[in-house]
């Protein structure tokens, strides 16, 4: 349909930018400031996630040492049987378990509380930056959407939306609990001794350095195991796309083999990565045996010196366990913040884009009653002319030369030429999907830059080549063109449109609910259901880009009987490769390379034996 445009690159997966593994921002800095001004409207309940996740980790921190009283209570109580003495005070222990159980329900409460509030300012963000993405993708020129992929727009509403909501309900939490949990056990260790503190931190650097090898041999084979990935969601895309082509052409070996290969790829990356990151944990484990050990022989001897207590060696262990987890946690939150960032800033890329005006600083005005007021879509009568326009895609490349035209209300104009040769861009001009480079288009007189971009619209009703239904019910679809209207007006359009007949014939009529690509009914059908609703919606200006295009002749002839009675009236521009569909029609704009090198009636532009006359015959020849 668009043509002298730039080509679009490829739909599809491998179209769009989803966030790959370890994927970072160009502007780490400048985007992180962004999103904290972005957080900010939620600061106050930011500021309880803090204050609770604190708390949280400091009642469970304070745990092992208390739990240790209780240890050396039973140990001391033990010794003292053993000497003679009363034995194990019960209820001491009990008091210290209690209290402890305390704490740690307090510790659970105050975490239920932060995760519960956390989750509410995730998705509160991802349900705004959601709305914003809607609401600006409305705001864009098309031209924007003629340089990227359906895929790299679509990536950012879901993939980056849904990374930034997950991994902000998950790293702010967990960066600030493990923060805590670092400095809450660093002071709990050096409570209990500063030299078991000492060794405790030497085996540390270990495990940091054997860690960061593996993750350095791990990290490339992950980013393969991601191209691979994409590599083979596109060839299974494609080969279930084009499934009847491969089989008719007998192409099944072809793909199979070309899918194995990049399936033996992905195999290949993915279990090397799997293998690499699987061996993090059985060597943290080694490492952190190793330190246990040390603190046991360490704290053995001092308390042998009468330095520490048992309770307290066996709190230093679980302190040991817990300090390094917090480390390894907050590893991966750096890393999962620079996957945030890097969302984010493509998020706040989209947000920042160069949008188009969507309303007019000098409104199209019409006097009533002594006062001046708007002029409304619905009043426009539908004259049209054309002023000396000039256009190109590209500044540099002016493909619309000087054209000028005059169109009277009721017209029906026909825009002809050979492919490419300009003929959508005629209509995009018209309802303002791009703005002129020089010249202007009027409608009943009035500028079309005097009409808000939605008002403008409004006027026009429109039926392509390309149908576009959504998942629903056929009644819904057809009422699509004007939401207002009652069943009896949607199905008398329907009649007009020649589809009430197979309308009836469908598995629940005008109730059938249509899948989400309309694959469960014909083109044809498709097509007449768009029709249909084009003559509900009843709009004064009329475009139909090749609308019979996709049924056949017989309903294509019913169709045109019913479009010539919808265009009774109305100012129509019928894009046509057909010519013998649009030879009634009052004006023949013909296009070549952008330029209108001729235009008149049918019976005028044949006697000129022109390019047009050239164009008709050589389709009537071939039966076109």
């Amino acid at each position: 349909m668009a043509e002298n445009r730039r080509p679009k690159p490829p739909r599809g997966p491998m179209g769009g930018h989803g966030m790959a593994g370890g994927e970072k921002p160009k502007n780490f800095k400048g985007t992180l400031k962004k999103l904290v001004k972005y957080l900010s409207a939620y600061h106050v309940a930011i500021v309880i996630v803090m204050l609770f996740t604190v708390g949280s980790t400091v009642f469970h921190v304070v745990g092992p040492k208390i739990l240790g009283k209780a240890t050396t209570e039973i140990f001391n109580g033990l010794i003292g049987k053993i000497n003679g003495g009363a034995g194990i005070d019960f209820e001491k222990i009990g008091m210290i378990l209690v209290f402890l159980l305390g704490l740690y329900a307090l510790s659970a409460v105050f975490s239920y509380i932060q995760g519960f509030v956390m989750s509410g300012i995730s998705q509160k963000v991802a349900f705004r930056m959601r709305k914003e993405l809607s609401e600006k993708m409305n705001r864009l020129p098309m031209s924007y959407y003629d340089k990227r992929t359906y895929g790299e727009v679509l990536s950012r509403i879901t993939n980056d939306v849904d990374t930034l909501g997950m991994s902000l309900n998950q790293s702010i939490t967990q960066l600030i609990s493990s923060v805590a949990t670092v400095i809450g056990v660093l002071v709990m260790m050096l409570s209990i001794s500063p030299l078991m503190t000492l060794i405790a931190l030497l085996i540390l650097p270990i495990s940091m350095i054997l860690i960061a090898v593996i993750v350095k041999n791990s990290q490339k084979y992950f980013k393969q195991q991601q191209e691979y990935l994409g590599h083979v969601n596109g060839q299974i895309e494609e080969n279930f796309g084009g499934h009847n082509v491969i089989k008719l052409f007998h192409k099944e070996e072809d793909v199979i083999s070309a899918f194995e290969k990049t399936n033996e790829s992905l195999y290949n990356s993915a279990w090397k990565s799997q293998f690499f990151s699987g061996m993090i944990h059985p060597i943290m484990q080694f490492v952190g045996n190793l330190g246990y050990v040390a603190v046991a022989i360490v704290g053995g001897y001092l308390n042998i010196k009468k330095v520490i207590e048992v309770g307290d060696i066996q709190s230093f262990i679980q302190y040991v366990r817990q300090f390094t987890q917090p480390i390894t946690q907050i590893a991966q939150v750096s890393n999962m913040l620079q996957s945030t960032v890097a969302a984010a800033e493509r998020v706040f890329e989209f947000l920042e884009e160069e949008e188009e005006e969507q309303y007019s600083n000098d409104h199209a005005m019409i006097e009533e009653n002594g006062t001046l007021r708007k002029v409304r879509p619905q009043e426009l009568v539908g004259n049209v002319s054309f002023e000396n326009i000039h256009f190109g895609y590209d500044p540099e490349k002016i493909i619309i030369n000087d054209f000028s035209a005059k169109v009277k209300a009721g017209q029906k104009i026909a825009i002809v030429g050979p492919t490419g040769a300009g003929k959508t861009t005629i209509v995009k001009l018209l309802m303002r999907f791009y703005d002129l480079n020089q010249g202007c288009i009027k409608i009943d007189g009035y500028d079309i830059k005097a009409f808000d971009r939605s008002e403008l619209r409004e006027a026009f009703g429109m039926v392509l080549q390309e149908t576009w239904l959504f998942k629903g019910t056929v009644m819904e679809n057809i009422r699509y063109g004007r939401l207002d209207a009652t069943d009896e007006e949607v199905i008398a359009a329907a009649k007009a449109a020649h589809a009430h007949h197979f309308i009836q014939a469908l598995p629940g009529g005008y109730q059938m609910e249509l899948n989400e690509d309309a694959t469960n009914i014909s083109q044809g059908q498709k097509q007449l259901l768009t029709i249909a609703r084009a003559i509900l919606a009843d709009n004064r200006l009329l475009i139909l880009d090749e609308a019979t295009s996709s049924v056949d002749t017989r309903t294509e002839e019913r169709i045109q009987k019913a479009m010539d009675n919808l265009m009774k009236g109305r100012t129509s521009f019928v894009i046509a490769h057909r010519l013998s569909t649009i030879k009634d029609a009052d004006l023949i704009l013909v296009l070549k390379d952008g330029d209108v090198i001729e235009q008149g009636d049918h019976k005028t532009l044949l006697e000129k034996n022109g390019f047009y006359a050239n164009l008709y015959n050589s389709q009537f020849e071939t039966g076109a």
